[in-house]
């Protein structure tokens, strides 16, 4: 956030107390929930302090905002979203997740007057949410792509041609002769195709971070 010279300004100090009252210090007066939240939409930047301990709670009350907009409706976060994201917590690609949704906001936000038009209907016509359902659609499907490749023995993954292998069964794929060469080539073949998946996902990163890696 900067001012009108340019310059860069803090962002507004919010104390939250053990009655749980929120304080803005840049106006002296207690706020609540709904105010922060019109906040974040006018693009005005806070840190939230407990009052006590002095910690950084921004991301809780942020997630409280969250919360609290979800209970009203309409939502904005479907099911699958939220268990597929809670299904991430703990799991080793905890570190990618963030990073991920955050890239793919960012994507959307600089698109998001775009979005507008078609939801506006003022293509001429066209059902408006069609195209939203397919850049939605797209996003899903990148998604999934990613998790398979970080993930090949999940069902449909990369790797999950050898999932239902016991370890004898491998041991006596060694000794067969030609079925032990062509199980060789089929996998150096499963290693193109993995290679080609990896490269394809990275054009479309490439694309729907306006080309940054």
């Amino acid at each position: 956030m900067s001012d009108d010279t340019g310059a860069e300004t803090p962002p507004i100090t919010i104390k939250k107390y053990a009655n749980r009252r929120l304080y803005n210090t840049a106006t002296s007066s207690y706020v609540t929930l709904d105010y922060l939240a019109q906040m974040v939409k006018d693009g005005t930047e806070f840190v939230v302090f407990d009052a006590k301990s002095g910690e950084d709670i921004t991301r809780q009350v942020l997630t409280h905002i969250i919360v609290e907009e979800e209970g009203k409706g309409p939502n904005l976060l479907p099911i699958g979203f939220l268990r597929h994201l809670i299904s991430f917590y703990g799991d080793s690609l905890e570190s990618v997740v963030p990073s991920y949704l955050d890239s793919s906001m960012k994507a959307f936000a600089r698109n998001q007057e775009q979005m507008r038009d078609y939801v506006q209907g003022s293509l001429g016509g066209l059902d408006p949410m069609r195209q939203f359902e397919e850049m939605g659609k797209k996003n899903v499907a990148l998604f999934e792509e990613g998790m398979k490749m970080f993930m090949p023995f999940l069902p449909g993954g990369a790797g999950n041609m050898n999932a239902g292998e016991d370890v004898g069964e491998k041991t006596t794929t060694k000794g067969r002769g030609k079925e032990a060469d062509a199980t060789t080539t089929s996998e150096d073949g499963q290693m193109d195709d993995l290679r080609a998946q990896l490269e394809q996902m990275q054009r479309q990163i490439n694309k729907l971070t306006g080309g940054k890696k």
